[in-house]
């Protein structure tokens, strides 16, 4: 009788050093939102390996509820310039619409406190003031050309999948952009995306159970832009965790 091949042993982790501990706490730490970068490739094999790595994020019963299309030079101009033509046409922009609600429809402190926060924080930097309407379009629109990043990373999700996948894919999402940060490179996730989700899904070929979850510029970050220089804040440990016990 043929007995099947015993799958190999499972070894516990090793403990990482401390050189170990202090690369991971710096590729998640310095991790931001850059929205500036140079024209400088990334190999499709270094993408290849951001991606692998990530994979291996957690998700409820193995599911791996991700799928990413990777847009580089013609392909990601193209998607980028059907996008602007529709979000410089103000007709043409009401037509597109968001899936899902990706922000409260009724804000509340410290939430919007927060988000006026950074969003002044990168005007003043920007030079854009509160009632200069046209460099604010001009600003946002830059989230269509992912910041001139070579590399466009576009998500997406089968529609059959509920909440549970979708904290799954956060995960997946934030362990690109710590892969990314340890091989040097900086990204931006984008929900700027989700409104032209119609022109997306068409331009990359993706079936109708799939549904986009966001974008996000890849790279590396141009080291004199002034947009780069913004820092966000975050809450001390005691503002947000209750130890018990």
């Amino acid at each position: 009788m043929n007995h099947p091949t015993p799958p190999p042993a499972q070894t516990a982790p090793a403990t990482p050093t401390p050189a170990q501990t202090a690369a991971v706490d710096a590729a998640i730490a310095t991790r931001r939102s850059l929205r500036a970068y140079l024209p400088t490739p990334v190999p499709r094999e270094t993408v290849e390996q951001i991606l692998a790595v990530a994979s291996r994020a957690p998700s409820g019963t193995n599911t791996q509820p991700w799928r990413v299309y990777v847009l580089t030079g013609a392909a990601k101009a193209e998607l980028s310039r059907k996008i602007r033509a529709a979000y410089d046409d103000p007709a043409e922009r009401a037509t597109h619409t968001e899936e899902y609600a990706y922000y409260p429809t009724e804000w509340t402190s410290p939430y919007i406190d927060r988000r006026r926060k950074v969003g002044w924080d990168l005007y003043g930097l920007l030079g854009i003031g509160k009632t200069d309407k046209e460099r604010m379009h001009a600003q946002h629109g830059r989230n269509y050309d992912f910041f001139d990043a070579p590399v466009g990373l576009i998500f997406t999700i089968d529609r059959v999948l509920r909440q549970g996948s979708w904290l799954d894919y956060g995960m997946f999402l934030q362990s690109v952009m710590v892969a990314a940060r340890g091989r040097g490179l900086d990204t931006c996730p984008q929900a700027a995306f989700m409104q032209f989700h119609r022109i997306i899904t068409e331009h990359v070929g993706a079936p109708a159970n799939e549904q986009v979850v966001c974008g996000m510029a890849l790279g590396h970050a141009d080291p004199s832009a002034v947009e780069n220089t913004l820092v966000t804040e975050r809450e001390p440990v005691a503002e947000f965790a209750r130890f018990l016990g």
